[in-house]
C-alpha cells in the first residue's frame, strides 16, 4: 500500500478549499420554467484537482470540495454523496489521462502535453455531464414519478447549462494545467 505523506493531504486540502470557493462564489444562477440551474467555475478547479494531483487524490480534493459545497446549501443538500461520487470520478479520469503512468506513456506517443490535458479534461468534464444527466433523469422520471414530457425538458435544460459548464471548464483549466504542473513538479523535485 503506499504511504499517504502529509504534503499530499495539505494539497488535497487546499485543492478541496478550491473547489468550494469556486463553486460558492465563481457561479451565475439560472432561473428556468421548472427550477433552478447554474453556471459556475467549480468544474474548472475539479479538473485542475486531477491535473496536479493526480487520480485519487485529484478525485479526493474534487469530491470533498463538491461535497462540502452541497452540505452548505439546502437546495443541494440531499445529493451531497452523488456530487461527492461524480465530481470523483470527474477528476479521477482527468487525473488519470493526465497523469498516470500507462495513459500518459501512451498519450505521450500520440499528442502534445497540450494536447493530452485537453482530452484528460474534456472526458473528465463529459463523463461528469453524463452522470449528472443520468442521475436527474432517474431521478426525477422514476423516484418522483413526474411525467416524461417534464423530465426530458428539466433534462434537456439541465443537459445544455451542464454541458455549456463543461466546455468551459476545459477551456479554462487546459492552460491552467499547462502553467501550473511544471511550477508543482519543481516544488516535488525540490522535496526529494
Amino acid at each position: 500500500m503506499k504511504k499517504i505523506r502529509i504534503r499530499q493531504i495539505t494539497m488535497i486540502g487546499i485543492m478541496a478549499a478550491a473547489v468550494y470557493m469556486a463553486s460558492a462564489f465563481l457561479q451565475i444562477s439560472i432561473p428556468t420554467a421548472i427550477g433552478t440551474t447554474r453556471l459556475h467555475m467549480g468544474n474548472v478547479m475539479c479538473l485542475l484537482s486531477g491535473m496536479l494531483l493526480g487520480a485519487v487524490p485529484g478525485g479526493l480534493a474534487a469530491g470533498i470540495g463538491s461535497m462540502l459545497f452541497d452540505f452548505s446549501n439546502p437546495v443541494y443538500i440531499a445529493s451531497a454523496p452523488f456530487t461527492f461520487a461524480f465530481k470523483f470520478v470527474m477528476a479521477w479520469l482527468c487525473g488519470a489521462l493526465s497523469t498516470g503512468r500507462h495513459s500518459e506513456k501512451f498519450l505521450m506517443k500520440i499528442c502534445s502535453e497540450r494536447s493530452r490535458l485537453l482530452v484528460a479534461a474534456a472526458a473528465g468534464a463529459f463523463s461528469y455531464v453524463l452522470l449528472y444527466i443520468g442521475k436527474n433523469f432517474i431521478e426525477n422520471r422514476y423516484v418522483l414519478g413526474m411525467p416524461s414530457e417534464a423530465v426530458w425538458l428539466m433534462t434537456a435544460q439541465k443537459g445544455a447549462v451542464s454541458c455549456v459548464n463543461a466546455v468551459a471548464a476545459v477551456i479554462v483549466v487546459v492552460p491552467l494545467g499547462v502553467a501550473l504542473r511544471p511550477v508543482l513538479n519543481r516544488c516535488n523535485d525540490g522535496e526529494n
